[in-house]
């Protein structure tokens, strides 16, 4: 009779067992998702500060070629980069030394959230 019991023994996982890996399994999952998602987002991110960072560096690239001091005041301009619009905003201050400019450039996306701010100074030629 002890053979017959042993033969009885349930074989496999109780429905409770296979619902506990169920919930660690989509748990996993779920902090993998989100994990790629903020990943996206990063790097969405990161190419629209690289596109901003460009038209910021053309706007004081095209002041640089002036190869005159710049008038104090401020501009706006758009600026087209990987199919994206840009704002560009360049303000000219004046410096205690009459022979430097400070110059900030300031570029804000589509939507007028400000992506990038680049300073500089320039001086006499």
């Amino acid at each position: 009779m002890p053979a017959r019991q042993a033969s009885r023994r349930p074989r496999g996982f109780t429905l409770i067992e296979i619902l506990v890996a169920l919930s660690i399994v989509a748990v996993a999952l779920t902090a993998g998702v989100q994990a790629s998602g903020a990943l996206m987002r990063g790097t969405e991110r990161q190419g629209e500060v690289w596109l901003a960072q460009i038209c910021a560096e053309n706007a004081l690239g095209a002041l640089r070629l002036q190869r005159q001091l710049p008038a104090t005041g401020e501009s706006s301009s758009p600026c087209e980069q990987g199919g994206r619009q840009f704002a560009v905003t360049v303000s000219v201050q004046p410096t205690p030394n009459p022979n430097f400019r400070r110059i900030d450039a300031r570029v804000a996306s589509g939507d007028g959230r400000q992506v990038v701010s680049v300073a500089t100074v320039q001086g006499r030629f």
